[in-house]
């Protein structure tokens, strides 16, 4: 069975975004846990659908321009991402959302759905987010893995990732890298 690989770029405080709505201290949004190469897929939430949709679409429609969202050149490892990004398979989960204009994606109506997508051959599927939708899957049991990378930041208001919880999850460390910066990536098992 193909593994759910939930990964996210949090403060130390477990903030996922800040007060304005985003994470404003991650520099890049590119891929940056290592799981290009053991991944066939991406699944994501309605809510962070658009912004996604909105963010890579302006990287691959314009990548030597600066970001429309951030006003900033795209990052060396975010075009790479883009160009990935472009040809592999999304999916969408949303009991709203009508239609997806980024490549190759299809909408998904339920859990179930996403536990049939594990069992179909393939390699492992990035959960690229956003927080309910993650939150929402460790608590059913579809999440097989989290990766994290750590900024040396205490993000203070915000959201934090797992507020909404509704029970405890072992974890198993399967490695940590130190990034540099005071960032740290670690890599969990779900036990």
């Amino acid at each position: 069975m193909r593994k759910l690989v939930a990964a996210m770029k949090l403060s130390v405080d477990g903030k996922c975004e800040g007060p304005q709505g985003f994470a404003d201290w991650v520099e890049a949004w590119s891929e940056d846990y290592e799981l290009t190469q053991r991944i066939d897929a991406c699944l994501l939430g309605s809510r962070m659908y658009g912004g996604y949709e909105q963010y890579w679409s302006a990287i691959r429609d314009a990548p030597r321009e600066p970001l429309p969202m951030t006003g900033k050149l795209p990052a060396a490892a975010e075009l790479a991402w883009s160009a990935f990004a472009q040809r592999t398979p999304h999916y969408v989960l949303s009991t709203t959302l009508v239609a997806a204009d980024w490549p190759h994606t299809t909408i998904l109506r339920s859990i179930d759905q996403v536990s049939a997508l594990k069992r179909q051959p393939g390699k492992d599927i990035y959960l690229m987010g956003g927080a309910t939708l993650t939150v929402s899957l460790l608590d059913a049991g579809q999440v097989d893995e989290f990766h994290v990378i750590s900024y040396p930041l205490l993000a203070g208001p915000g959201k934090a990732l797992f507020g909404q919880l509704q029970q405890r999850h072992q974890l198993q460390l399967l490695n940590l890298r130190d990034l540099g910066g005071g960032r740290v990536r670690m890599a969990y098992a779900i036990a």
